[in-house]
Formats: structure tokens, C-alpha cells, sequence
């Protein structure tokens, strides 16, 4: 069996300065590999309702609710100290796993133009395409699908996606994401569709830190040279958004790993968001103009007729700097006999494209997210995404009650 390595779950930044470390796995485990990570259950534990990682005092700004300032306590962990530097500390003991325990408290300015800039790193030591062991029903590698580049400026052509920035013990990572509809809030939704390995490190670690998303990321498609002296307001067009919660599948938290494949099937979470520089009457649903309706009984494979995938993927060839798609009839994948099928597309993006949508379709016939990315091999010729049933849907109604009415 050859090493491999996440092919996006670290997708580090250049400020990461340690050699991640290298997995050895056998059978299928040995050729999968994620393309970026995710935690929490539908309940806190004892039923507890967790309380919001920020909110908005009368002027506008972003403050921390006492409960959390609390909470971190609990672990150790002093607000200010966090805020100047100590949420780089990932001691066992302050790398929180538990749902009951994320936090997220707004860093305003942490993610500026260069540091988002820098949160792409492309992964080393490419795996082999062969997934001939595996013992589910899964139908033959579909041909690759080469990218094509999102039409810009994105918003037009892709409002609800964006790009997804996070911190982990080896730097700054990335991913992609999409607002969805908030059944609790028509019209106003602040929830966030991305992949469960974008949030947390699964059996073998916590929670992701600062965890922000910014819609239609680099919305002209600019250059990385073009970037370096880009103005905020260029790069984050629609603001940056801080996931003030979050929620993924409890098979994720016990079994999720990044490479192998592990948790694969279970691979989803949902983020409620908060503007990073304080509340300006709109939600992130009225800021771009749009989400979309998430489809938890999508059609079974053989009457699927096309997906289409979209992401900021990052490894060569790709800088991660421009969001591209992918179109094509899905397929079946079987990581694990006993897990779900999952959605396999052809499709040459590559780490950095985890946790993006995917749209098909939806029962009443308009567009719909139906799976999001989780895995692909590192020669980059296609990718899975979970199928959304029922356990899907409890993170996804869950979340959004939580915030019901705000």
C-alpha cells in the first residue's frame, strides 16, 4: 500500500511550517483520500442548547455572550488571550470535540486579503485511482470531466457559493460552501452548506477554528498577482461571515478521518453565520441575493441525468484563488458495504473543492443542492459526494431551529 495524504482536509496555508503527517492505509483505505473536514449532533449532550458563539450589542459590534466567555472558561481558555493569539494553542486538552462545546468567537480582521490569499497549499504524494476492492455496489470510474471556470463575476453566475477559511494545528485551510434556505427564516436564511470535514477533524481531533465564510470569493476572477494589492472590499465583496454554529453528523465525530474514505458517506454540516463587523439589518440570504433549497429525497442515481459541482480548488493546477464547476451524470460509489452509496461525478478539480454543492434538479423540478464534495483521488479525475437522507436532514432542521425567529 502507498502513503497518502488529505487532498484538501489540510489544505494549508503557507504559514503552516510542519510536514503533515503521512497516512498508511490497506484496501480501499489506501486510495481515497478527502478533498478538505466537520462536527456536531442534532442535540447537545444531556439535551443542553447550546448558546451562540456572537452576537450583536446595540451599536452594532460584535460582542460574547457571558455563557460563552464561560463556557471557555471551562477548558481553560481566556477570551482576550484566545482573541491575541491562544486559539493557536492545539494542546490535546484545548482542542474542543464536543458538539456542547463549539465556539467560533469573531476575530475581526483575522481573514484580510492576504492571509485568505494564503490559505492554499497543494497536497503531496498522489494516490493511486483503483477503488476495484470495495465490496458495495459501485458503478465503473467515469471518465474525467475537465473544470471550466465559473463565469464572472461569480455572483451572477453562481450566487450562493463561496469559499470557506478555517484554522487547524498545521495552518490555515480552505474550502468551499453555499448558502441554503433556512426553513425557520424564508427569505433570511444565514446557514451555510459545506462538507463536515471543513468544521471538525473527525475521531482524531476538535473543532476547526475561525471559522468564516465569504460568498463569491474574488467575484472578478482575479490573478494571484492581482490579488496581492486587491482591497478587501474586491476579495470579500459580500463581507466575510463567521459560522457562530455549526452542526455535523455524530458517524462524522466517531468516525471521520482524513484519508481512507472513513465517514465519507456521513460527510455534510451546516453553519449558522454572523456578519463578521456586527449585524447590518440584512441576512447573508438578503446580502447575495439568494439560497438555495436543499432536496433530501433527490432522485436515485439511474434517474439523476446531471450534477454539476462547483468549488475553489487549489492544488495544482488550480491556486484556489477561482471558482470553477464541474457538470456530469453521477454514478454510484460504495466506500463501505454497510454505508450509504454515495454520488460519484467525473470531475479534474482538485483539494480545496471539498464542501462545495452540488446542484441538481430537486423533486419539484428547479435547481436544488442534493450532495456536497467530500472525497476524490489526488490524480484529480472525479469526485463523491454523500447522498442526504434523513440524518442530513435532522443537522440541517436543527440548525436551522436553533436560530428560529432571529
Amino acid at each position: 500500500m502507498r502513503p497518502m495524504r488529505p487532498i484538501d482536509t489540510a489544505h494549508r496555508g503557507r504559514s503552516a511550517r510542519r510536514t503533515s503527517p503521512v497516512f498508511a492505509a490497506a484496501a480501499l483505505a489506501a486510495v481515497l483520500t478527502f478533498t478538505a473536514t466537520a462536527c456536531g449532533p442534532e442535540e447537545d449532550a444531556a439535551g443542553s442548547t447550546p448558546s451562540d458563539a456572537t452576537s450583536q450589542a446595540a451599536d452594532g459590534k460584535v460582542t460574547i455572550p457571558d455563557d460563552l466567555k464561560d463556557r471557555l472558561k471551562e477548558h481553560g481558555i481566556d477570551l482576550d488571550k484566545w482573541r491575541d493569539g491562544e486559539w493557536k494553542n492545539w494542546d490535546k486538552d484545548k482542542w474542543l470535540r464536543e458538539a456542547k462545546d463549539y465556539v467560533n468567537p469573531v476575530i475581526e480582521d483575522l481573514w484580510d486579503p492576504d492571509r485568505m490569499r494564503d490559505a492554499d497549499k497543494a497536497p503531496e504524494n498522489p494516490v493511486d485511482n483503483d477503488i476495484s476492492g470495495d465490496d458495495g455496489v459501485t458503478d465503473p470510474t467515469p471518465a474525467p470531466v475537465e473544470a471550466a471556470g465559473l463565469k464572472t463575476p461569480y455572483h451572477d453566475s453562481a450566487p450562493e457559493s463561496g469559499k470557506l477559511f478555517f484554522d487547524g494545528p498545521e495552518g490555515s485551510m480552505v474550502c468551499s460552501a453555499t448558502v441554503v434556505e433556512d426553513p425557520a427564516n424564508p427569505g433570511k436564511s444565514n446557514m451555510v452548506w459545506t462538507a463536515g470535514h471543513c468544521v471538525h477533524a473527525g475521531k482524531k481531533g476538535g473543532w476547526y477554528r475561525n471559522i468564516a465564510f465569504v460568498p463569491s470569493y474574488n467575484n472578478t476572477g482575479l490573478s494571484v498577482a492581482e490579488l496581492q494589492n486587491a482591497p478587501k472590499e474586491e476579495v470579500a465583496p459580500y463581507g466575510v461571515w463567521w459560522g457562530q454554529w455549526a452542526q455535523t453528523s455524530e458517524q462524522w465525530i466517531a468516525q471521520g478521518a482524513a484519508a481512507g474514505g472513513q465517514g465519507a458517506p456521513y460527510d455534510f454540516a451546516v453553519l449558522q453565520v454572523t456578519p463578521e463587523k456586527g449585524s447590518t439589518g440584512k441576512s447573508l440570504e438578503e446580502t447575495v441575493g439568494s439560497a438555495l433549497p436543499v432536496d433530501f429525497n433527490a432522485p436515485a442515481v439511474p434517474e439523476m441525468d446531471s450534477m454539476t459541482a462547483t468549488g475553489y480548488p487549489a492544488a495544482p493546477p488550480f491556486d484556489g484563488q477561482k471558482a470553477l464547476q464541474c457538470s456530469d451524470r453521477p454514478g454510484r460509489l460504495s466506500v463501505f458495504e454497510n454505508d450509504p452509496t454515495m454520488y460519484r461525478i467525473g470531475c479534474t478539480m482538485t483539494g480545496g473543492s471539498s464542501g462545495g454543492g452540488w446542484v441538481a434538479k430537486g423533486q419539484d423540478g428547479k435547481p436544488a443542492l442534493v450532495s456536497n464534495t467530500s472525497i476524490g483521488p489526488v490524480t484529480a479525475g472525479w469526485l463523491a459526494g454523500p447522498r442526504l437522507g434523513e440524518e442530513a436532514k435532522g443537522i440541517y432542521e436543527a440548525v436551522s431551529e436553533k436560530y428560529a425567529g432571529r
